[in-house]
């Protein structure tokens, strides 16, 4: 039986690409890494990942995902910066849905040394 690949589009098991990075064993190196790990995140219904992951500064107080959106596939566009050279960094994906898709470029940034999401600027 093999193992499913990671909900983030890369061909590693869950457990070893985003799974550690949701289970704190690990933190993203790359501003990439943590777009994917957050997409994941949404794949899974982990609230808790999505806002430790996010700036203090930008962080809601609470997050309600919906259990039954259906998340189908992420496609990275582009990236600027966010390697471990980097403060910043921005991230332009597609993310589709049963029923659509969602396009944005998402800025992160560095703090204490781990990468976080800042804000995004949907596309059309």
């Amino acid at each position: 039986m093999t193992t499913p690949s990671c909900p983030c589009g890369l061909s590693e098991p869950y457990e070893k690409c985003c799974g550690r990075f949701h289970a704190g064993t690990a933190s993203a190196p790359t501003a990439e890494a943590l777009m994917r790990s957050r997409y994941s995140a949404f794949v899974r219904v982990d609230a808790g990942y999505l806002l430790r992951t996010w700036h203090p500064r930008t962080r809601p107080e609470r997050l309600d995902l919906d259990p039954a959106m259906r998340w189908t596939g992420l496609e990275i566009l582009g990236t600027s910066d966010g390697s471990a050279f980097h403060s910043t960094g921005t991230v332009t994906f597609r993310a589709s849905y049963h029923g659509g898709s969602l396009h944005e470029r998402s800025r992160f940034e560095r703090v204490d040394g781990a990468w976080v999401y800042v804000d995004g600027e949907f596309l059309a």
